[in-house]
């Protein structure tokens, strides 16, 4: 994933030159939507959403999305433009990505891409493999016993069929743990093998990226994760929450699986009080920060690593080595 080695992607402008990508990548809280924004105000940037849940549209509180201010210093795009309703997979995310990169650069501006979710950024990176479709019938028997038995006992099934797979995911990840089943009884194959990096290949086109990694020390990290928490409920998070889940949308749509969504719905009715939605929101957010910081250590080979959340202390380290890049980087 170095920036100085271009990848192949399909189906937009073969005429296109080489386009320079900066992608910041990092766990919830660490600071990387702020980067990006001081990167596209200086560089003259286009900011593009690689985060899985800040696509859609009824949740730009509990998502900590991009304010009108933010929005007000440099343009932003792919976010809140999926409905709830809808499900949003890496590579749609990664075709709505692609045609946001060339449209910043036939606009004169640099593609500035900031997310956390690993296999979004990923499929943009290396690619992904074309996964055929999981008939209805499959995945809605693999998904109504999710329903039925549990998350704990689908993980169970599948540590026995897929333990690569199931390695990766938490017993608890219901969402995932179903779509690894059905993939493997729709192709026969495991997950993990369809996700393992494809560049696309015989196009003209392509791409330069410089990564750019946030990994702050955890404990400064779950102290910000906290504070993100508060800030949302004084924002306005429960009466956000409310709305959703008022909504009747089926619990198992990916948009319902927000941190913090469950445990302010739990507030909502009544089931709990805002002081214990707070903890378990908290603990909520920690896990998957932990998630992210394990996946990024493993699963991405930045060009530059900040073992620090965002700052003015680190911007001019960062900023230098953007710079190199682009003044190494023939468009």
């Amino acid at each position: 994933m170095s920036g100085t080695a271009p990848i192949a992607v399909t189906g937009l402008k073969p005429q296109h030159p080489p386009v320079n990508v900066v992608v910041v990548a990092g766990p919830t809280a660490s600071g990387k939507s702020a980067l990006a924004l001081d990167i596209a105000e200086a560089f003259r940037g286009t900011v593009i959403n690689a985060d899985s849940m800040q696509v859609y549209r009824e949740l730009p509180i509990l998502t900590a999305a991009p304010d009108r201010t933010a929005r007000a210093r440099a343009p932003h795009r792919l976010y809140g433009v999926i409905a709830a309703d809808e499900g949003c997979s890496a590579g749609h995310w990664r075709g709505l990505a692609v045609a946001e990169i060339y449209a910043a650069a036939d606009a004169g501006r640099l593609a500035v891409v900031v997310g956390g979710t690993g296999l979004y950024l990923r499929a943009l990176m290396t690619g992904l493999a074309g996964i055929p479709p999981v008939p209805k019938v499959v995945r809605g028997a693999v998904r109504d016993r999710l329903g039925r038995d549990g998350a704990a006992a689908l993980h169970g099934e599948l540590a026995m069929r897929d333990p690569v797979m199931a390695a990766r995911l938490g017993p608890g990840d219901g969402q995932r743990i179903a779509r690894a089943i059905e993939v493997l009884d729709a192709t026969g194959r495991s997950l993990a093998e369809w996700q393992r990096p494809r560049p696309g290949p015989g196009a003209a086109d392509r791409l330069r990226f410089l990564t750019v990694l946030l990994l702050p020390p955890r404990a400064a990290l779950y102290a910000a994760c906290d504070a993100r928490l508060e800030a949302m409920i004084a924002h306005g998070a429960v009466d956000e929450a409310r709305a959703l889940g008022a909504s009747g949308l089926d619990p198992r749509l990916p948009a319902m699986k927000a941190v913090g969504l469950r445990e302010l719905l739990r507030y909502g009715a009544g089931e709990i009080t805002l002081e214990e939605a707070l903890r378990l929101g908290r603990q909520a957010t920690r896990r998957y920060a932990k998630r992210q910081m394990t996946w990024f250590r493993n699963q991405m080979t930045p060009d530059h690593t900040i073992d620090a959340q965002y700052s003015e202390s680190n911007r001019p380290e960062i900023f230098s080595y953007i710079s190199n890049f682009l003044l190494t980087s023939t468009p």
